[in-house]
């Protein structure tokens, strides 16, 4: 990362930890498949078996748990597209899920719908971001002989909401229905323990942990077998077919360790860094809201997540100028064919369009300073100034 810009945009990748640069340089020079019989590749397999319990302590789960994927987009495909598959029948064919998925678990879950006949029930949220859970039950009492599936996210992505995880798993748990989560966000930031939430399956990846890109896991039961996206060697239980990253497996173990390890010292970090961030944006810019649980904690947000609402702004607009100013943030706002569309997620949260495309996230992590921080309010005024008087000549306050 440049020296002289700021990056807070962590929530979408966080620079890689240097023992993890250094333990993944070092397994780059190593030869042999693990799935080799000879020493090279007994060697190599040695580094994923041991990288595989690492990884699995930290997580609270058996290291027969542990499928390495290729990140959290294909974990999330197989554990939903998997359990549909392996679960559906002409009487069972609902999948539930919340408003507020990623597109990583929203795309898979629309395309079962339109390719393979599931219906999908949408559990609802709050302004908070967090699901309702009465909505939830009564769609699962609805008929719960009908679903494959229910999944719902541990830490929403835009606003770092934590979801009521135990809640849901105890719901569904009377009816022996499995449960996925995309922890991907939250594996960083808040202690995962797979054993005890009972869930049956869990993704997080590695690069959201300071680990490189390109390799995850689907933490998922010995007893739940969900139907393979790929077929080839056999490897990872039958369920992720394709030669390992060694590397990339031994990077992402070294990452989790070193980060579960600071875990609760980084968090204290990061949020008072956070709290620092929006009482000097309120201060700027009295009326910018700060969307959310405003409260800290495991059971309510993440502590590197501050998302908000410039009023009479585009984000798009002070995305750029922050940009120009040497400052990385994010919109949250995804782009269909050049584009910009409002959040799916600040829709089933209640904003209205203009709202929702006014609104920026700022994500903090392991390399956050003082200094980043003090870089955004120092061009928060001039890049405030400049959308809003740029929002207005494009057509007024609407």
């Amino acid at each position: 990362m440049d020296a002289a810009r700021s990056y807070l945009d962590h929530a979408a990748t966080t620079p890689m930890l240097p023992e993890a640069v250094e333990v993944m340089s070092r397994e780059l020079g190593r030869v042999g498949n693990a799935s080799s019989l000879h020493a090279s590749g007994r060697a190599a397999r040695r580094v994923v078996e041991e990288s595989r319990e690492l990884i699995a302590e930290r997580l609270g789960a058996r290291p027969s748990e542990v499928v390495f994927t290729s990140g959290g987009t294909e974990a999330n495909n197989l554990a939903i597209k998997g359990l549909f598959w392996a679960r559906r029948s002409p009487e069972r064919q609902r999948i539930l899920f919340s408003s507020i998925e990623h597109h990583a678990l929203l795309d898979p879950v629309t395309w079962l719908a339109a390719h393979e006949g599931a219906r999908i029930d949408v559990t609802p949220v709050d302004r908070q971001g967090r699901i309702q859970l009465d909505a939830l039950h009564a769609s699962v009492e609805q008929n719960p002989d009908d679903i494959t599936v229910l999944t719902t996210m541990w830490a929403n992505n835009e606003m770092g909401t934590i979801q009521p995880i135990r809640e849901v798993v105890e719901l569904a748990g009377r009816h022996g229905i499995p449960v996925h989560s995309d922890a991907v966000q939250a594996a960083g930031y808040v202690p995962l323990d797979f054993a005890g939430s009972e869930l049956d399956a869990m993704t997080v990846t590695a690069h959201k942990l300071g680990g490189p890109v390109g390799v995850g896991a689907l933490v998922i039961k010995r007893d739940v077998a969900p139907t393979p996206l790929l077929h080839g060697g056999g490897q990872e239980r039958d369920l992720r077919s394709g030669t390992v990253g060694v590397a990339l497996i031994a990077a992402f173990a070294t990452a989790l360790d070193l980060t579960v390890a600071r875990q609760a010292e980084q968090a204290d970090r990061i949020e008072r860094l956070r709290q620092r961030l929006v009482d000097g944006i309120t201060r700027i810019v009295p009326d910018a809201v700060v969307n959310g649980d405003p409260h800290a904690g495991q059971d309510h947000r993440l502590p590197n997540i501050a998302h908000v609402t410039f009023p009479g702004c585009e984000g798009d607009a002070m995305l750029m100028l922050f940009d120009a100013q040497g400052v990385e943030v994010s919109t949250g706002s995804a782009c269909a064919a050049g584009v910009p569309q409002p959040s799916h997620v600040l829709l089933a949260m209640g904003f209205d369009e203009v709202a929702a495309r006014g609104s920026l996230r700022f994500s903090l992590g392991h390399s956050s300073t003082d200094a980043d921080v003090d870089r955004v309010l120092e061009v928060l005024p001039a890049v405030h100034e400049r959308a809003r008087a740029a929002r207005l000549v494009r057509g007024g306050t609407r």
